[in-house]
């Protein structure tokens, strides 16, 4: 048996806010919406990883969602032009990872990062 993808699911009755933040602003596609579901993706080949963490790296909190981009600090200011605001970052780490935690619509701590 293998694993063939894993996927995060967000509980909300706002269904539509995720739209602004995962398609408009990081750019993933609508894969499927039915009403009670939309599903955003992409068809770019991915690693699958879980994380365990007890922190979330440099004493900062564990976050909901680590996403990777090609271009962080384009994600930064997409982030801050659509008026979500930074909670840590930007931040080169010393694990060479540069990234910045912003909060989704929905609460969801989120981690965009990109590998140096």
């Amino acid at each position: 048996m293998k694993v063939r993808r894993i996927v995060a699911n967000i509980a909300t009755q706002d269904i539509a806010a995720a739209k602004r933040f995962y398609q408009d602003v990081l750019g993933l596609d609508l894969l499927m919406e039915m009403g009670w579901i939309a599903t955003y993706g992409s068809h770019e080949t991915m690693s699958v990883q879980i994380s365990f963490m007890a922190q979330g790296g440099s004493g900062t909190p564990v976050p909901d969602l680590s996403i990777e981009v090609d271009d962080v600090d384009e994600a930064l200011d997409r982030m801050r032009n659509a008026g979500f605001a930074i909670e840590y970052g930007p931040a080169d780490e010393p694990w060479s990872v540069r990234r910045f935690y912003v909060r989704d619509p929905f609460g969801r701590l989120v981690n965009i990062l990109s590998h140096r």
